[in-house]
């Protein structure tokens, strides 16, 4: 039996975090290039660096209802602190956990995670205020949305009296103590999608994302029976049928998503097995929860289809483990994923290391950064996510400050999907000095287009610059906040180094370097 999933471990994780403290160092604005690289490897110049920060049973942000607006705020901005001093260049926030909202939304209440009280005004605008802090620190916000999760109690009448769910009783299946969203309707699929679009639509956020969450067991005691007899006539049994359901939410998904916001990636973030080759030919060398049979989540199916920007399975398993080695899924997704134009992201377990209970891999300091080293070895893997935030922040057996010891030694941007690949990119900005002061080298600059850059990225050299050189990490000191004007100080330059700029949109497009200026 596979270990616990993310979906086992949320009051678990709910109750220690709670506990937790917030400390958290603050850090400079920019991501700085102190550590080094291993002898023969190019850092990469993009790579996803995400942590998931999830607010269902208040697991991480915010850490219990009813905090004030401005308590809510600081414990937002400390983890955006926590993404920097781990050299992190993207968040995953969970904004709508349970038919809920963090923002004002018409569809959807507002969500009890925030007040204590589903429906209850926070007094604020959380999704408003999440996103501009996060791209003023020039990190890529990701929403994290549950689509059919309802309640995490069974009782409809303890939702709000506006709730969908209480005006739509038919909507509603109750399973596990539980409510969901009944995915077999296609007025229910419609809903749902509207109301995640909304905040896609009104807020300027990056990444539309979903978990592992769809049907929540391959049984009929999910009781969706009248919904089969209505509209799964054309099916051979009640799986294909679901399968189908699921299969039409992500293809509709990332339709509405192109038509009306194509610059935001659209991926999903599922169970790290598809199916096990034992039960399919085509399956991974496994004999774990199988996401296809127990989800009803084609998720192989969505990457060869094309009908996601992303996928970053939650592979949680340890190197070695003798049901689900990750160091057997690894090159199985990065098959996968070849040649679809699919980007692969892997979710990563830092809930597991050095967690009581866990095996002895997991008491390894060292086992989270093996993963990403022998993620090297497989260029379809784009980079990772994290799970949790309060994990990244725990850092439990120094295993997390080893990963950002060994691989993120350098600044990174953040991934371009291909299909944007040939987009306008923002204009070369202008490098006005490199002027060496007692900090150590002071670099301005100014945006020179009509639209201002998302980011500017900073480039040290020791000789004239070849195209090359900006095609990798070696050279990147620093990723700031875009704006009209650039003023950073690079604590290990010296007189005589020779500086280049760029600018990042939001979609990831990098401008030509401006033209170089030596230090003085």
């Amino acid at each position: 039996m596979t270990p616990p999933s993310r979906r086992t471990m949320l009051r678990g994780l709910a109750l220690a975090t709670a506990a937790a403290t917030m400390t958290i160092p603050h850090p400079a604005v920019a991501t700085t290039a102190a550590g080094f690289s291993p002898a023969g490897f190019t850092p990469p110049l993009r790579q996803m660096r995400g942590m998931w920060i999830a607010s269902v049973l208040n697991i991480n942000w915010p850490s219990r209802p009813g905090l004030t607006p401005d308590q809510q705020k600081a414990e937002y901005l400390a983890w955006l602190d926590l993404a920097q001093v781990r050299r992190l260049n993207a968040v995953f926030v969970q904004i709508r956990p349970t038919a809920d909202a963090f923002w004002p939304s018409p569809y959807e209440p507002w969500s009890q995670y925030l007040t204590g009280t589903q429906g209850q005004d926070p007094g604020y605008d959380p999704l408003a205020f999440v996103v501009e802090e996060t791209h003023k620190r020039g990190l890529t916000f990701h929403a994290w949305f549950n689509p059919y999760r309802v309640s995490m109690q069974a009782d409809p009448a303890n939702l709000h009296p506006d709730h969908p769910g209480r005006r739509h009783p038919d909507w509603i299946v109750s399973y596990g103590g539980k409510l969901y969203y009944n995915p077999g309707m296609p007025e229910v699929r419609a809903f749902v999608q509207d109301a995640m679009m909304d905040a896609i639509n009104r807020y300027e956020i990056d990444g539309l994302h979903f978990d592992d969450y769809f049907y929540p067991v391959n049984t009929p005691a999910f009781d969706d029976s009248a919904a089969f007899a209505k509209h799964g006539q054309d099916f051979p049994d009640l799986a294909a049928w679901r399968r189908n359901n699921v299969d039409l939410l992500v293809q509709e998904m990332q339709e509405r998503v192109r038509r009306s916001k194509p610059e935001v990636a659209w991926g999903i973030s599922p169970s790290g097995i598809w199916r096990n080759k034992a039960t399919d030919p085509l399956g991974s060398d496994t004999s774990g929860g199988q996401s296809y049979d127990n989800l009803h989540a084609d998720t192989r199916g969505w990457v060869k289809k094309g009908w996601l920007d992303y996928i970053a399975p939650q592979i949680y398993w340890y190197i070695g483990q003798s049901n689900a080695d990750y160091a057997k899924l690894i090159p199985w997704w990065s098959d996968v994923a070849s040649g679809t134009g699919v980007q692969l992201w892997i979710g990563q377990a830092a809930y597991k290391a050095g967690a009581a209970g866990q095996p002895a891999p997991w008491q390894m300091p060292d086992e989270l950064t093996r993963h990403l080293t022998l993620n090297r070895d497989h260029p379809q893997v784009g980079g990772d996510v994290w799970f949790s935030a309060s994990d990244v922040r725990d850092d439990r057996l120094g295993t997390v400050t080893k990963v950002v010891a060994d691989h993120y030694g350098r600044p990174a941007l953040n991934p371009l999907l291909p299909r944007l690949a040939g987009g306008r990119p923002p204009r070369r900005p202008s490098l006005t000095h490199a002027r060496v002061n007692a900090g150590g080298v002071e670099v301005r600059g100014v945006a020179t287009g009509r639209d201002l850059p998302f980011q500017f990225a900073i480039y040290r050299l020791d000789r004239r610059a070849t195209p090359e050189d900006f095609t990798h990490a070696a050279h990147l000191v620093a990723v700031v906040p875009g704006g009209r004007h650039l003023r950073y100080t690079d604590p290990e330059g010296t007189r005589g180094a020779r500086y280049h700029v760029t600018a990042i949109d939001r979609a990831g497009r990098q401008s030509t370097p401006s033209r170089e200026a030596r230090a003085h």
